[in-house]
């Protein structure tokens, strides 16, 4: 098993940028998924003031001021991954988990060559289906 994916699993608390009001996108779905698995989720978006009744987080920026978190999930096309990506560098952050559809050629050379860890392609949803909420 990736040691990201062993990490992920001990339930860290997470950012997800790209997340959404919009229960059609998988920014709501992954954004819902994780919370009622008990993670703690940072709900990322410049557009929001909240995602399901959680304050939203506007930058990366605001997350590394208010948050110890240190897993960005992504689940935004990738020529706007790779724009945060470049903060994330800049902010310090070194644990990235792209969700299918958020990463290209371009992400995944920038990834190799600042030498983050990553996983590019899996789905936090099943790579997390067998926790079980915490009450």
């Amino acid at each position: 098993m990736h040691t990201l994916v062993k990490y992920f699993r001990t339930m860290p608390p997470v950012a997800l940028i790209g997340a959404s009001n919009d229960s059609t996108k998988y920014g709501n779905i992954i954004f819902k998924d994780l919370k009622s698995k008990g993670y703690t989720v940072y709900p990322i978006n410049p557009k929001a003031t909240s995602i399901e009744g959680v304050p939203a987080l506007k930058s990366l920026e605001e997350l590394k001021e208010k948050t110890q978190v240190d897993l960005l999930v992504f689940v935004i096309p990738p020529k706007l991954t790779l724009e945060s990506l470049h903060k994330a560098k800049e902010l310090g952050y070194k644990k990235v988990w792209l969700q299918p559809g958020a990463a290209d050629a371009a992400v995944a050379e920038y990834l190799d060559m600042h030498d983050f860890q990553y996983i590019i392609g899996a789905c936090v949803m099943v790579e997390s289906r067998d926790l079980v909420a915490v009450s």
